[in-house]
Formats: C-alpha cells, sequence, structure tokens
C-alpha cells in the first residue's frame, strides 16, 4: 500500500538544508537557480528537481510533499521511510538497540527504563568532557551539558528490536571562514563535537575493556583524555547489562557529512562487571565534592599552639562504616569538641578524598550538630 505524507506539520519539519543534502548524495547536482529562493538539480538519469533554500514559502509544505514522492520513486523506497531519512538529515542520530526480552518479544518495564535513562546518562557524559576530560563529573552543575542535552530529542521507537534513537540537535552546513586560518576557529559546531566525542569516547571504552581483560591495568586511566569518565562507564553497565548484546551507533548528519557515514560499537553484557569496576576505580580516586556526611566524632587531635584541629569522624561511605579524617578551623573544632563531649551526631560537608584505604574531608565545615535531648546547651 502506497503511503503519501500529507501532514502539513511534519512535513514543516524537513529542512531545506535536508533536501539538498539529500539530493547530493543521491546523485543530484545544482546546476541554476529557480527565482528567488529555489535551486535546480539535475543528475544522471534522475528528473530534474527544484528545492527550496528556505521554509518561508507559502506552499513549502506541499512542494515537500512533491519532492519526497519524486525521491523515493526513485530510491524504490515507501514515501514514509523517505520522511524519516530526511526529518533526520540534519541531524546526528544516536541510536542504542539492545538484543533481549523474552519468547514473548516483552521487555521487563525496569530494563527499558534503565535504556532510556542509560542513553541519556551516556550522552551527558559526552557533553560534560568537552569542557576537559576528567575520571568524573558532576554532570548536573554543567550548565551548558545540560542545556546540549535539553535539546535532544528522543525518536520514534523501532519495531522488531529495543532500540533508544537520540537525534542530536539540528547541526548546520559547515561554512567556511576565509578571513580566518583553520587552526583559529573550530570548523565543527556544539552538537557536532558532542556526538564525535561520543563516538571516540564509546571506541576508547571499547579499546580499554579489551586491553583489561588481558591484563593491561592502566587501560581506562589511559583513556580518559578521550572522554571515557566514571559518568559514561556506569551509563553503560545500565545499558548492557539486562542484554546479551548492545550495539550503539551514530549515523552522521547529512547536512555535515563524515568521512564515514555510520560508526558502531558493539559491547556484551560480560563487559558490565569491567566497566562497574573501571567506574568505581575512577570514583575512589577522585574527590567526591560537595559530599554531606552524618556521623559521630571518634577521636580529636590538637597541638597546643595549633588554631586548627583535625576529627576522626565515624560515618557510612556506600553502605560501609568508615572513618574520615578533617582538619577543622578553630570555631568548628570547638563545636566538635561538644558533639564529642555530649556524644552528639552532626552534618559535615566537604570534598571526600581518598587515599589508599584512608578517608579524608577537604574544605570540611560542620553544617549542624544533632544534640541530644540530654545533652547541656550551648550557652549554658
Amino acid at each position: 500500500m502506497k503511503v503519501s505524507i500529507q501532514d502539513k506539520k511534519a512535513l514543516l519539519e524537513v529542512s531545506p538544508a535536508a533536501l539538498s543534502a539529500y539530493a547530493r548524495v543521491a546523485g543530484w547536482t545544482k546546476v541554476d537557480t529557480y527565482g528567488e529562493h529555489s535551486d535546480v538539480f539535475i543528475g544522471e538519469g534522475l528528473p530534474e528537481i527544484i528545492l527550496p533554500r528556505t521554509a518561508h514559502l507559502g506552499d513549502y509544505a506541499r512542494v515537500v510533499s512533491m519532492i519526497i514522492e519524486i525521491f523515493a520513486e526513485v530510491a524504490d523506497v515507501d514515501e514514509l521511510t523517505l520522511y524519516r531519512d530526511l526529518a533526520m538529515a540534519d541531524r546526528d542520530v544516536v541510536r542504542v538497540r539492545a538484543v533481549g526480552g523474552d519468547e514473548s518479544g516483552s521487555l521487563v518495564v525496569s530494563d527499558g527504563i534503565d535504556l532510556l535513562s542509560g542513553a541519556r546518562d551516556m550522552i551527558l557524559a559526552a557533553a560534560c568532557s568537552l569542557q576537559g576530560a576528567q575520571p568524573i563529573y558532576r554532570a548536573g552543575a554543567n550548565r551548558e551539558a545540560m542545556a546540549y542535552l535539553n535539546r535532544v530529542r528522543l525518536g520514534q521507537t523501532e519495531q522488531g528490536s529495543f532500540a533508544i534513537t537520540l537525534l542530536s540537535p539540528v547541526i548546520s552546513p559547515p561554512i567556511q571562514q576565509q578571513m580566518f586560518p583553520a587552526s583559529e576557529y573550530r570548523d565543527d559546531p556544539i552538537e557536532r563535537q558532542v556526538t564525535k566525542r561520543l563516538a571516540d569516547a564509546l571506541a576508547a571504552t571499547r579499546e580499554a575493556t579489551e586491553k583489561t581483560v588481558v591484563g593491561d591495568a592502566g587501560a581506562f586511566s589511559e583513556a580518559v583524555a578521550r572522554g571515557v569518565s566514571a559518568n559514561l562507564c556506569e551509563a553503560l553497565v545500565k545499558l548492557i547489562e539486562p542484554f546479551p548484546i548492545l550495539d550503539i551507533s551514530l549515523v552522521w548528519a547529512r547536512t555535515h557529512p563524515m568521512s564515514t557515514a555510520r560508526n558502531v560499537v558493539r559491547f556484551a553484557s560480560h563487559d558490565a562487571p569491567i566497566l562497574r569496576e573501571a567506574a568505581r576505580s575512577f570514583r575512589d580516586r577522585e574527590p567526591r565534592p560537595d559530599m554531606y556526611l552524618f556521623g559521630i566524632v571518634q577521636g580529636l587531635q590538637r597541638g597546643e599552639m595549633d588554631t586548627k584541629g583535625t576529627i576522626a569522624l565515624r560515618t557510612s561511605i556506600d553502605g560501609q562504616n568508615q572513618v574520615v579524617a578533617a582538619v577543622l578551623k578553630q570555631s568548628d573544632y570547638a563545636r566538635a569538641i561538644q558533639a564529642h563531649e555530649t556524644k552528639s551526631p552532626l552534618v559535615m560537608e566537604g570534598d571526600l578524598e581518598r587515599t589508599g584505604q584512608r578517608w579524608r574531608l577537604l574544605n570540611p565545615r560542620i553544617v549542624d550538630i544533632i544534640l541530644n535531648e540530654d545533652a547541656p546547651d550551648e550557652d549554658e
């Protein structure tokens, strides 16, 4: 059955740049202008077509519908498939495809939710790494990365597989800047920078996983420069653990072509333990910023001539009892003495750091002391 795209709103989603890019890839070449806002394209064995340069035409939707009909006939595909190609022609497409489910073809709800949230966290980790490669990021505090993520769209689901499609924001055609040397500007728009970083980070993660299997303990540390982080590893664990095989592909926007049209990286469920351990190792070595700790003062230490003092706080970290050392200024140290004497728990804030088997709280401050009811008042 032949399906013709007539929905005006849907047709307006196809940009002039997408039409032009598809035509060039399919064999058409611009040979002349037509009026003020259109161009003539021809190709060997192809019908002559007129493509608009702007969507600000009264009959733009009708023109797009006619062009889709021509493109679909030449490509010998249905118009719906052709429309989907055009609607995504000016976007980089990140596709996460999982092989799994049961005999009925269904998927456990929690696994489906992890597929969505893992895909989101994966692309957010890549966006965070653009400002500088680090083993761990506070993703929510990165405004630029969050702004990019809020412009990423979720594509339509696909029948016959468990796939998540993320559509990167519209990517404009490349612009030659003759007035500046190439080394003085970034040719790629921010949207393409994120997806290129994601592609490289995924490839580096795949390589580091394989090197770790054969005994290279430093493989993940070496991959940090390419965008590998605890955030990315944790996102991948969430994605791949429930499924035997997981493919992540990136299809580059036709409006901003790359040397290869598509990049694919494959992971398997047995990669999950390695990635989880890599993430744990990253987090253990890096300070955890702005952490809140709740615990009891176990020890106090200060020299006779010192104003600052060191306390040992017994608290819980990642579900385990730990002792954390913190060097406090004079006023906070006095409060820590009071908490110790009254056996009152306190709340502290700072950057948590682990060195070997020892924990330290950097830039610490006491947020609150939970005084016992029978403890003397501070002013008494």
